[in-house]
């Protein structure tokens, strides 16, 4: 049998608006606090990081927001599925994370949801919004790059 490669990643979920609305400044990995049937349901790839955001609570980061369904096959009560989930980062990062949270305009938004070694993770970003100018800037600059791009991919005669 095929050995995997140690540090695999399979993505459940991303947050695909985020990199349009909002300018990427640093991005840090963290676990996430679940119970069993949030963490089948996460595996079957039902997750949703729409409107999802994070936020510092007496020492602690916590995730907002972020839907898993309830895991069809549970027996037990099913948790809520847009519950705060706790975010796991070592002591000193949650202290610089929280310390650039407070600076105006800043905000902690999920990338993606995956799964890394079998635990569940979360690429965390730390993120400043962009304004409607600011969103057609950017497209903008991403056509004018895939327009020139084409033109030099149809020169090269070799």
């Amino acid at each position: 049998m095929p050995q995997k490669p140690k540090d695999e990643k399979v993505v459940v979920a991303t947050n695909r608006k985020a990199r349009h609305h909002y300018e990427i400044l640093d991005t840090y990995e963290a676990g996430l606090s679940l119970l069993g049937p949030e963490v089948k349901s996460l595996r079957q790839a039902r997750a949703s990081l729409d409107g999802c955001f994070g936020r510092e609570d007496s020492g602690q980061l916590y995730l907002f927001n972020f839907y898993i369904p309830p895991y069809s096959f549970a027996t037990a009560q099913p948790p809520d599925p847009r519950r705060t989930r706790k975010l796991l980062l070592h002591r000193k990062e949650i202290a610089k994370i929280a310390g650039r949270l407070q600076t105006k305009g800043l905000t902690l938004v999920p990338l993606e949801i995956y799964f890394r070694r079998g635990w569940a993770k979360v690429a965390l970003a730390l993120a400043r919004g962009r304004k409607g100018p600011d969103q057609r800037d950017q497209l903008k600059k991403k056509a004018l790059g895939r327009e020139a791009e084409k033109s030099f991919r149809g020169s090269y005669r070799g």
